[in-house]
């Protein structure tokens, strides 16, 4: 179970000035839900324009949200009486007994990765699930070139990257019709023990995701993360930092990044254990 709110543009406090600058959110709903755990974590939903035409699976940017559950079996038999399609049953990944994921389009085919946390083992960067439906875990961005966006995560952040590995992986093999046994490149970037990002290496036909006038992106549109050294952001803004208020911002500067396939990156100052 989640907790829901809404409220509209012109009162909202759940998201930033950076955000509601898109003037295409005017009047538009916006769920934030948390969950039952009561995790400091949010999802953000916005009502949006249809964009039929564009498919962001075979696109540059944000293609999908991961989190985390107690058991993935339970939640697969919600999926199956969902809105929902499920495009990846529940497996066992080889080399990975520490976690058990399935994966889920939704109905403006947004990618949601739903994975089993099979331990409780703070140090290997896995987070510690406490309902049966928690906390986001994951955001995976699709590259252009991985090589690229590997370096701006570590001139930027300064953040330590995985080396890139080569994995099957279903979901793109599916969206671009490409031999399943085809393998593609991933990197993990984490940050003050945290794995929380996933680069992806996306397949020639990958395309830049669409913009339109005054709109968020369709599909997963922007990913928000707290970040303790604004000093070091300087110069690389998109927008400039500004004080924002409310659940998710907490009277924090928050500005706003463009990955180097400009994808939305919303930065909060400040640590993500506090």
């Amino acid at each position: 179970m989640v907790r829901l709110f809404s409220c509209r543009k012109r009162h909202c406090r759940c998201v930033s000035r950076q955000i509601l600058a898109f003037p295409g959110l005017d009047g538009e709903q916006i769920r934030r839900p948390r969950p039952a755990s009561l995790a400091p974590v949010f999802l953000r939903f916005v009502e949006g324009q249809d964009v039929t035409e564009c498919k962001s699976m075979r696109t540059y940017g944000w293609v999908a949200t991961e989190l985390c559950f107690k058991d993935v079996e339970i939640v697969n038999e919600r999926m199956l009486r969902s809105p929902f399609k499920i495009i990846g049953v529940p497996r066992l990944l080889d080399g990975f007994p520490s976690v058990k994921p399935m994966q889920v389009r939704g109905v403006d085919d947004e990618i949601v990765y739903l994975t089993e946390i099979r331990v409780r083992e703070p140090s290997l960067g896995l987070p510690i699930v406490e309902s049966l439906i928690d906390l986001p875990f994951i955001m995976v961005l699709a590259c252009s070139d991985l090589k690229k966006s590997i370096a701006w995560v570590k001139d930027v952040w300064g953040l330590p990257v995985s080396d890139p590995v080569e994995v099957k992986n279903d979901i793109i093999s599916n969206f671009f019709e490409t031999n399943p046994e085809e393998k593609h490149e991933l990197c993990i970037v984490k940050g003050e023990g945290q794995t929380f990002l996933e680069l992806d290496q996306f397949p020639v036909g990958a395309t830049v995701r669409p913009q339109y006038s005054g709109i968020l992106p369709p599909g997963v549109a922007i990913t928000s993360m707290m970040f303790p050294d604004f000093e070091r952001l300087r110069g690389h803004w998109a927008v400039p930092a500004v004080i924002c208020e409310g659940a998710i911002y907490g009277g924090r500067r928050v500005g706003m990044l463009l990955t180097p396939d400009g994808a939305l990156l919303e930065v909060v100052e400040g640590s993500p254990d506090k």
